[in-house]
């Protein structure tokens, strides 16, 4: 059993210690340490799986860090905190580095006095001995459903790294560095092989969700060939890396309006500004096809940017006679906020890549 109270939310950290936990042996003593063939397994499934996976160690930087590139696995470690301090201070640190609730970090070490001393200090951290490691790939809390983004999220990690870090070396405004970025964002109509990410999407998101509402597989599915629906994933890319799946977009076409049913990005683009992007060329098509737009919105206590993003937008209030022709279940609570479309100029910050939604949306507003 880990040294906490049982729980099965996800674990998407893994803070491993290095002497006699990831490695055979204590590297200032032994010199020479062995990994074993199962611990690396297991390091690898994990990786695969989409968890992170990270290092408090008490050691001499470089030497550890060394050893960790000659075994072949410092590439699966971010943020590495190897050095004296307590490693409370180390997983804390590496929670806040990765913007993770503690709740969903774990540690594991040899030693049950930095256990009891991580569990002290950060008692939502899952802390588990050693001998346990070859255990871990079988909890249920390390074995999450993967999606084609999860599988490359340490990679995404790491080239958001690189991208934070030339934007700390660059002296222009926020505008300009994102030009210097080559962005490309891709809306795409989704696949059977997108449903897992878009219902991920629809629950992890919280900031960047209109409404909040949940779409599991089955109501997706239908949705998917519904001619009158359209379920749209949004990727973005530059030239640190790949983003990934980072939006949803769910959409009714009704006759003179389209129904903006479900808005939802990761936070992770917000700095992009890939909300106002997405919803100036749903505007522009909207205008294109001679609709108003018509989007839900239900307030929480964490979605206030993304009605910022709607009233920039241009969104607003005010009643419109085609917003009549917007219904469907689960309405408690769901605003709708509405826009007379008009076209727009395209993005200056990145270059889009969407499909041609602007068909005959019944009879036009004029």
């Amino acid at each position: 059993m880990a040294e906490t109270a049982h729980d099965t939310t996800a674990v998407k950290c893994l803070v491993w210690d290095l002497d006699n936990t990831l490695w055979n042996g204590t590297l200032l003593e032994d010199g020479e340490v062995v990994l074993s063939d199962e611990v690396r397994q297991v390091i690898t499934t994990l990786d695969e799986r989409g968890i992170l996976q990270a290092v408090a160690s008490k050691n001499d930087h470089d030497h550890a860090w060394e050893r960790l590139e000659k075994l072949g696995v410092a590439e699966y470690f971010v943020h590495p905190h190897i050095g004296w301090g307590p490693k409370s201070t180390s997983v804390r640190t590496i929670a806040e580095q990765l913007n993770f609730a503690l709740k969903t970090i774990a540690f594991i070490d040899d030693q049950p006095t930095e256990r009891a001393e991580v569990n002290h200090h950060l008692p939502e951290v899952r802390c588990y001995p050693a001998e346990q490691v070859l255990e871990l790939t079988a909890r249920p809390e390390f074995d999450p459903v993967t999606t084609a983004d999860s599988r490359r999220r340490r990679e995404m990690y790491q080239a958001g790294f690189r991208r934070e870090a030339a934007r700390e070396d660059f002296s222009g405004a926020d505008e300009e560095f994102l030009r210097t970025l080559d962005l490309v964002m891709t809306i795409r109509r989704a696949a059977e092989e997108d449903l897992a990410r878009v219902e991920e999407l629809t629950l992890r998101t919280s900031q960047m969700n209109a409404t909040g509402v949940h779409y599991g597989d089955a109501e997706l599915r239908g949705l998917v060939v519904d001619p009158d629906h359209e379920v749209l994933v949004i990727s973005l890319r530059d030239r640190f890396g790949d983003h990934g799946a980072v939006g949803i977009v769910l959409l009714e076409r009704l006759p003179g309006v389209w129904h903006l049913k479900l808005l939802a990005t990761s936070c992770r683009v917000v700095s992009f500004g890939a909300g106002a992007v997405i919803l100036r060329w749903l505007t522009d098509r909207a205008a294109a096809a001679g609709a108003h737009l018509a989007a839900d919105f239900r307030r929480t206590d964490r979605n206030r940017m993304m009605e910022v993003a709607y009233r920039f937008a241009g969104f607003t209030g005010d009643a419109c006679a085609c917003t009549e022709a917007v219904t469907g279940p689960d309405r408690e609570g769901i605003e709708v906020l509405h826009i007379a479309a008009a076209r727009q100029e395209p993005p200056t910050t990145m270059r889009l890549d969407a499909p041609d939604l602007a068909v005959a949306a019944g009879v036009s507003h004029g």
